[in-house]
């Protein structure tokens, strides 16, 4: 009898499963895709020259604040989920949009270094921005493995930097026409990215807050079937040849 008794005692104790790390906490997500479109936004109507507006001083507070020390902040709570992507990310952009954010500060005169806007200066803000797009290469294609809405972001983001940096290497060259037209269609590519950064902010909230959700297009599934498959391959093709 105290056998069973032992048993039923054991068998009635909760049975607690394994949470992964920082599944607890809220996703700040959102927030930092919502600080990166709406300072993407801003700054793509200025590069289109929307309503006369080309310098981009007066973004300075969303460069800086908004999206560089806001997407820093959300990216350390993506680092304690366990979210590795989001993290890199996350805190890339933030450096990104906060050194944009700097290099347009009068007061530290990183202009008047070059003596102005001069052809240096803009070589010198294309390769800043080349490198950038470099950069976000690798978002672009470690993205195939998540979903499509991120594969359109990183991929318009990606034209955006290309268009901008050729725009200032034009530039330099004396070709204020066509540098005009280059910053354009950069500035309609950074336009359809932030849309799509909102889209991704309104997924994140229907996780959370409303009864529905919204597609993302998830290729993770795909990928992995892809990766198993050629993994197969692989082993397969090494086998017959020992």
């Amino acid at each position: 009898m105290s056998g069973v008794k032992e048993n039923e005692t054991q068998d009635s104790k909760p049975v607690v499963a394994a949470m992964k790390p920082g599944a607890h906490l809220a996703n700040p997500a959102p927030l930092a895709l919502g600080g990166f479109a709406t300072t993407l936004l801003s700054v793509s109507l200025a590069m289109m020259n929307f309503r006369g507006v080309f310098t981009q001083t007066i973004f300075m507070g969303d460069l800086c604040f908004v999206a560089g020390i806001g997407l820093l902040i959300s990216a350390q709570w993506e680092m304690v989920r366990g979210n590795t992507f989001s993290y890199t990310v996350l805190s890339a952009y933030a450096f990104f949009y906060g050194g944009y954010g700097v290099i347009m500060i009068p007061a530290l005169g990183i202009v008047d270094a070059y003596g102005g806007y001069t052809p240096e200066y803009h070589n010198a803000l294309g390769f800043f921005v080349l490198l950038w797009a470099v950069f976000n290469l690798f978002f672009l294609l470690a993205s195939c493995a998540v979903n499509i809405v991120y594969v359109l972001l990183f991929l318009t983001l990606e034209l955006c930097l290309c268009f901008d940096a050729a725009a200032s290497f034009v530039m330099a060259d004396g070709l204020v026409e066509t540098s005009a037209n280059l910053m354009t269609a950069a500035g309609a590519f950074a336009f359809v990215s932030s849309l799509l950064g909102y889209y991704c902010v309104f997924h994140g909230l229907c996780q959370d807050a409303v009864p529905f959700s919204i597609p993302m297009g998830d290729t993770s599934r795909v990928w992995k079937r892809w990766c198993n498959k050629t993994t197969s391959q692989n082993s397969k093709s090494e086998k017959d040849m020992a």
